[in-house]
């Protein structure tokens, strides 16, 4: 039995998307309104306020990280202007 190809990242590239607070640029992936694919660079890590500022955890830079806000809101609107698709509608 073949393994089919994964084409998501093919059909859907990830997009860049600005934090509105800190300036961080992250790439952007929506499956739907409820689901997010971001891939965070060195730069972006460095910026955010809430990541750093997150308590020491079990993450994989040693803190307890489950995401930020106002780069949630930003990707949020950016969905909401149409610079992001939403691959299922809901």
């Amino acid at each position: 039995m073949a393994v089919r190809a994964d084409g998501r990242l093919v059909d859907s590239p990830m997009q860049p998307v600005q934090c509105g607070t800190c300036g961080g640029r992250v790439e952007v992936r929506k499956s739907s309104w409820d689901q997010t694919s971001i891939q965070w660079h060195e730069e972006a890590v460095r910026a955010c306020a809430e990541r750093r500022d997150a308590p020491p955890g079990s993450g994989p830079n040693g803190r307890f990280f489950s995401g930020c806000k106002a780069l949630r809101d930003s990707v949020r609107e950016a969905a909401a202007r149409g610079e992001i698709p939403i691959q299922a509608e809901d």
